[in-house]
């Protein structure tokens, strides 16, 4: 990966995602398809998209006539604090956000085939490039996606989100092969198709998405009689775009029930909603970040934490923060009042691991109890010699009594304070309980106790990703590198003649070009549209013309929506 100023801040988890852009792999046809969805967009778009748009295609050193190249846009974005990274295909919802969280576009290789041309549920680089991009131009839009995502990777998942993901990710592979079966394709949509009917009560993750899904993908700004649209879902799909602005798809103001609001991602969108400024957006994201766990913190925090069944992070009043996998911690009265992780967990005070307290030392798991003491002192806020009047002294033994009835006995081998906090104290001999239940047994070794009265917070992934040895894998099932037929690199080779025709502006050698079309293929429209078109402007052999507009008529008469993309095409 060639990285820039932007690029160069990603941490270490997330660049095992990346790929690099595999260019020459793009085919003449792959192009074809680029230049006939950029000039729809330029024609239809400018009418109807947000006013940055055509503006930032500009910004953005985006070209109607050939596939984008990373690193080019990469020196353009760059100006406007942004940079593109190429991925293969979807990523993990977090990952995906946090990536927007460090001003980084994330960018589906592969190109959507010549069926799927005015909608893919598949992400392409049509969708990423030329939709995300460009309204990014626009500061205060970029500012939200940007905020969107440091949220967003914030969001709790369920263990069923995994699946779902994926689900929706074999789809799109299977989808974006144009020599899939399509057995296997409707095997894949029953499958998600359960799936989604079948995911219990939405997770946090599930809930962002859903706002992220009806603004950044599929968001109209105006009001819902006037509006523009900004969501690159449209301006990457022209088939959509064009059918949004009818009545038949319900207009809804936007506001937060838009997180309780589905998507399918194989159809298009029955209704959309209508922000009436990108202010409003942070507006309606803040409201929803004071809802998670987050900001919320509790006992709720502490559910979703364990309900993930990954490594999460849950800080305390005190500051002091436990990464691990949670589970079979204690709530009681709606209060966390013991913690407890299985596996490796690392301690940490403001995202930095605390000196001997990693994943080694804490390397089957950790349990602390939380909460104030039974005479209402919160340990985290005293002092050392306020310490010492409990009892807690360097090499004394003590006997702290929780309000939670929760008991700790054992010996004081040292108090960690930072910033004039008592962050962790250590107990050797040490015996936990609480009632009859032993939480912890002197045998085991030291008892670090993390001191603080609530939990303020918690979300998914370590503190410290580095010191933790945190990434993001990169996913099992790889985007197919498709192995084309000989027919089909023969019809590639003509798409490849037609554009070198075309850009050099000679008309030597379009009449063989487009006799052998016409004859080895009158049903590939795309090529004989942008044949046409050539022939058209510079007024070539009348004869010809008449043939190849004959043979997309038989093509138009047989298909209604081929018959508008036909048009579309001829129409530019």
């Amino acid at each position: 990966m060639q990285t820039n100023e932007v690029t160069a801040k990603l941490p270490l988890h997330l660049r095992g995602l990346i790929i690099e852009q595999p260019y020459n792999s793009y085919t003449a046809q792959d192009h074809a398809v680029w230049r006939y969805v950029m000039r729809q967009n330029v024609r239809f778009l400018s009418k109807y998209a947000h006013g940055s748009y055509t503006e930032g295609l500009k910004k953005t050193g985006i070209s109607t006539e050939t596939i984008p190249h990373m690193y080019g846009m990469n020196r353009i974005l760059k100006e406007i604090g942004w940079a593109a990274v190429a991925v293969d295909g979807f990523i993990p919802p977090s990952a995906f956000m946090e990536f927007q969280a460090f001003n980084v576009l994330v960018i589906a290789a592969d190109i959507r085939p010549i069926d799927q041309i005015a909608y893919t549920p598949a992400p392409d680089i049509i969708h990423e490039a030329a939709g995300h991009a460009p309204i990014i131009a626009d500061s205060e839009y970029a500012e939200y996606l940007r905020f969107f995502g440091e949220i967003g990777s914030r969001a709790f998942s369920s263990a069923r989100d995994y699946e779902l993901y994926e689900a929706i990710r074999h789809l799109s592979i299977l989808k974006a092969d144009p020599y899939t079966n399509a057995a296997d394709i409707a095997k894949a949509e029953a499958n998600l198709s359960f799936l989604e009917q079948n995911m219990g009560k939405p997770s946090e993750m599930a809930r962002i998405r859903n706002l992220h899904w009806w603004t950044v993908e599929y968001g109209l700004i105006g009001d819902v009689d006037n509006f523009k649209i900004y969501g690159a879902g449209l301006l990457s799909s022209i088939g959509e775009s064009m059918n949004c602005i009818k009545p038949k798809v319900r207009k809804i103001p936007y506001d937060i029930s838009a997180a309780d609001f589905g998507f399918d991602i194989t159809t298009q969108q029955p209704q959309l909603f209508v922000t009436p400024d990108f202010k409003h957006l942070n507006d309606v994201l803040n409201s929803f970040a004071d809802q998670m766990a987050l900001r919320k913190g509790g006992a709720d925090a502490l559910s979703k934490a364990e309900e993930s069944e990954n490594t999460a992070t849950i800080e305390l009043s005190s500051g002091i923060q436990i990464s691990g996998t949670f589970s079979g911690g204690i709530i009681h009265n709606e209060q966390v009042i013991y913690l407890k992780t299985t596996g490796p967990t690392s301690l940490c005070y403001k995202n930095s691991e605390l000196d001997g307290h990693g994943k080694s030392w804490h390397s089957e798991g950790f349990g602390s109890p939380v909460g104030l003491l039974k005479d209402g002192s919160n340990l985290w806020q005293l002092s050392e010699a306020e310490l010492a009047e409990k009892g807690i002294v360097k090499g004394e033994s003590c006997k702290l009594t929780f309000e939670s009835n929760t008991v700790v006995e054992g010996i004081t081998e040292y108090i960690l304070q930072k910033e004039g906090k008592t962050l962790l104290i250590g107990f050797s001999s040490c015996r936990v309980s609480r009632g009859n239940e032993i939480l912890f047994r002197p045998e085991w070794g030291m008892f670090d106790m993390v001191v603080g009265d609530r939990v303020v917070s918690a979300y998914p992934g370590p503190a410290d990703p580095v010191a933790f040895g945190y990434v993001f894998d990169a996913p099992a099932e790889r985007t197919h590198k498709i192995e084309h037929t000989p027919e089909a690199l023969k019809l590639h080779a003509l798409y490849q003649a037609i554009r070198d025709i075309r850009e050099s502006d000679s008309s030597q050698g379009i009449e063989e070009t487009a006799k052998s079309a016409l004859t080895s293929y009158p049903g590939e429209w795309l090529l004989l549209t942008e044949i046409l078109g050539f022939m058209n402007r510079k007024k070539l052999n009348p004869e010809i013309r008449t043939q190849i507009s004959d043979a997309l008529k038989a093509l138009s008469e047989k298909d209604t929506e081929l018959a508008q993309l036909i048009a579309d095409a001829l129409s530019c």
